[in-house]
């Protein structure tokens, strides 16, 4: 077929793929002078009405979603017994391809593409279609590295009877539900099965299951539990570790009941894995500056607003170099030089030594990240503590809150706490202590409860009284799990 001109417009240049009902080229498209991808279904096959109503319907079914996530089908016809379907060409490698040619995917690139597949599907879903084939290979990473769904080849409309048969299982066995596997009822519910499979082949490297046969791979996913996807790549957080687990539940009832509920899911993940990370790459950077809403607020504003962040640095480098100048002239003259930067009113900050800071989890196994406590007064906003992801929130694991603590060296009338939060949307209070209660009650609080913000000061009231040791109690959770705290300041009057 190669050189074929097919209705005397797509010239055939070059064979691209292959399958059982047809063919894919790569072809010129001679009338708008463009490259294009052809399926021409094969000729020994197009004679069988179910097949060529199977193969038209992929062609209504794509031709219904116009989606940046979708490839797009521009035409349709038959050339002398021909039928054929023309797509976008789309430049790059299937997701299948890049797995074999990288192993495990970075987690948050792997959760990136997730995302924009289950977009693509959502669309799909919209329009009542099921694509019932969702796999890599049927996945294209463009040459900007955004991911394209393609091939409804057996996608149906859930409002129409399925052209196969009972009980004959379609799709590929290695991505394929439980409940498609034994000839049930096929959802868009089979769809987030399929994409939890991809989204732990792209964290591993490898598909879950291996049999002598597909039947038997198919079988697994209908009788065997989904490999520890943390056992297998221990770096995947329990946030992202329990949403694979959600996707790929066999039972429907515990599974995720829409794609979209699952993207979600997986948005608040990515932000997660780029708040703990301090930065992103490739398109998990696209897919995070798109977010909106809360989840958008887990991410660092120098991912999410670049140009902003430059512009503050900016500024930031300006007013350092005028306080240099003046520093520089009040010396010249034998004056005193300014007051610490951070300094505000009669409030001064309160010098921390490097080990002022810990973490307090007294209702638990007595440690919330303790290794990462300096990282709040290293003047350094791309470190984090953060708390550990807690997806049922604090009370399912019965605890009221943990936090963080700061030791002042001596008891200070502390009047202000200020804070550069990561992770915004929780809620906490700040409590005071002349030593270390090993329980919450032995705290006294000393400010109003809050839910953090990017950028927080927190008044204290210490009622005229001097405490050591000042505690940050975070008692509720954003949907995410976690809480995370770049910065922390402690400020007391002046002397």
């Amino acid at each position: 077929m190669i050189g074929t001109l097919l209705s005397g417009r797509f010239r055939l240049e070059e064979q691209v793929g292959s399958g059982g009902m047809s063919t894919v080229y790569r072809a010129f498209d001679e009338t708008l002078e463009r490259w294009v991808a052809i399926k021409l279904l094969h000729r020994d096959i197009s004679s069988e009405p179910d097949q060529l109503e199977r193969f038209r319907r992929e062609a209504r079914a794509a031709a219904r979603l116009s989606h940046p996530h979708v490839v797009t089908v521009i035409d349709a016809g038959e050339d002398d017994g021909h039928p054929y379907i023309v797509f976008e060409y789309v430049e790059g490698e299937t997701l299948k391809q890049r797995i074999r040619r990288c192993g495990r995917l970075p987690i948050q690139e792997a959760v990136a593409y997730a995302i924009e597949i289950g977009r693509a599907l959502a669309a799909a879903h919209a329009e009542r279609i099921v694509h019932r084939d969702v796999k890599p290979q049927n996945v294209l990473i463009d040459s900007e590295g955004r991911a394209k769904v393609t091939d409804f080849g057996i996608a149906r409309s859930l409002e129409q009877d399925g052209l196969t048969q009972d009980g004959r299982v379609l799709g590929t066995t290695d991505y394929v539900a439980p409940e498609q596997a034994l000839g049930e009822e096929v959802t868009e519910q089979s769809d987030v099965y399929a994409l939890g499979i991809c989204l732990f082949e792209m964290l591993t490297g490898d598909v879950p299951f291996k049999a002598e046969s597909q039947v038997a791979v198919a079988m697994k996913h209908v009788r065997e539990p989904l490999p520890d996807v943390q056992h297998l790549r221990p770096e995947v957080s329990a946030a992202l570790a329990a949403v694979v687990e959600k996707a790929t539940a066999k039972e429907r009832r515990n599974r995720y009941q829409t794609v979209t509920e699952l993207v979600e899911d997986l948005e608040e993940a990515l932000a997660i894995e780029a708040a703990r990370s301090g930065r992103s790459g490739g398109e998990a950077t696209t897919v995070l500056r798109a977010l909106e809403g809360d989840t958008a607020g887990f991410v660092p504003m120098r991912i999410r607003r670049p140009k902003r962040v430059l512009a503050l640095t900016l500024l930031a480098v300006a007013a350092l170099a005028a306080a240099l100048v003046i520093v520089v002239s009040r010396a010249e003259r034998g004056t005193p030089g300014g007051a610490t930067p951070r300094a505000t009113g009669d409030l001064a900050p309160v010098r921390l030594a490097a080990d002022a800071p810990n973490d307090y989890d007294p209702e638990g196994d007595q440690e919330e990240h303790p290794s990462d406590v300096r990282n709040v007064i290293d003047q350094n906003v791309g470190t984090v503590w953060e708390t550990e992801t807690y997806r049922g929130g604090l009370a399912g694991s019965n605890k009221s809150g943990v936090g963080i603590y700061v030791d002042a060296g001596d008891r200070v009338a502390a009047r202000r706490l200020d804070l550069v939060n990561s992770l915004t949307g929780w809620r906490a209070q700040v409590l005071a202590a002349d030593g270390v209660p090993p329980s919450i009650d032995g705290w006294t609080p000393v400010s109003r409860p809050f839910v953090a913000e990017d950028e927080q000061q927190v008044e204290l009231d210490t009622r005229g009284r001097a405490y050591r040791h000042y505690l940050v109690w975070i008692t509720e959770l954003p949907p995410g799990g976690q809480a995370a705290i770049a910065e922390l300041s402690l400020l007391a009057p002046r002397g």
